[in-house]
């Protein structure tokens, strides 16, 4: 009698600890995550058959949050993947030793994804034409660098093709000056100015005549 009131008590107690433990109930998880450096508007997410889309935030390049709607079971694999960037812009994984946009839900305790973005740069240059002397020294505004033009070799008379080492970010202004003259010229720029749209812009012609003395 005893060991017959015993068995039910085990039964109970046993299914009462596994539902204790999540017996049947399976782990769900969110997967969210953030993304720094959004300027423009156009980014959409995808993954496991979702989509969102991810606006930028109220300050240019602040931190913004996203999360899927759907949950996913644990066991499940997500790809986090941009159908489209932001417009003008470019989007990746920070440096990870282990990417975490591609992984198992459940692997870790949370789903926490992050991503940065940078505005899509571009190089400014054009040619020199006239150059005789050497010296000539141009320069992008006052933080845009600066790269020096050799005169051509002797017998050379086609234009030299000159070209910036630093890039400028879509929808910022440049402006290029000569900054030292070449001995004995006087140097003048041609579409010195603009603002850079998604393109490299290699029109920022230099002529270059005799000093008048």
């Amino acid at each position: 009698m005893k060991s017959s009131l015993i068995r039910p008590a085990l039964a109970l107690a046993l299914a009462a600890g596994l539902a204790g433990c999540g017996g049947s109930d399976k782990a769900e998880f969110v997967v969210k995550g953030t993304i720094t450096g959004i300027v423009y508007p156009g980014a959409v997410l995808t993954t496991n058959g979702m989509k969102i889309a991810v606006p930028p935030p109220a300050t240019p390049r602040d931190t913004v949050s996203f999360a899927f709607p759907d949950k996913l079971e644990y066991g499940d694999v997500y790809n986090v993947q941009f159908e489209s960037f932001p417009d003008n812009q470019r989007c990746d994984t920070p440096f990870q030793t282990i990417p975490n946009f591609n992984d198992t839900a459940g692997r870790l305790a949370e789903i926490n994804i992050t991503f940065a973005c940078q505005v899509n740069a571009y190089s400014i240059g054009g040619t020199v034409s006239g150059l005789t002397a050497d010296g000539l020294v141009l320069a992008n505004g006052s933080t845009g660098g600066t790269v020096p033009v050799a005169k051509p070799a002797a017998g050379v008379t086609t234009p030299v093709s000159y070209v910036f080492a630093g890039l400028v970010e879509y929808d910022q202004t440049y402006g290029v000056t000569v900054i030292t003259q070449p001995t004995g010229q006087i140097c003048t720029v041609a579409n010195a100015a603009g603002v850079m749209r998604a393109a490299n812009v290699s029109n920022i012609n230099v002529t270059c005549v005799a000093a008048s003395n």
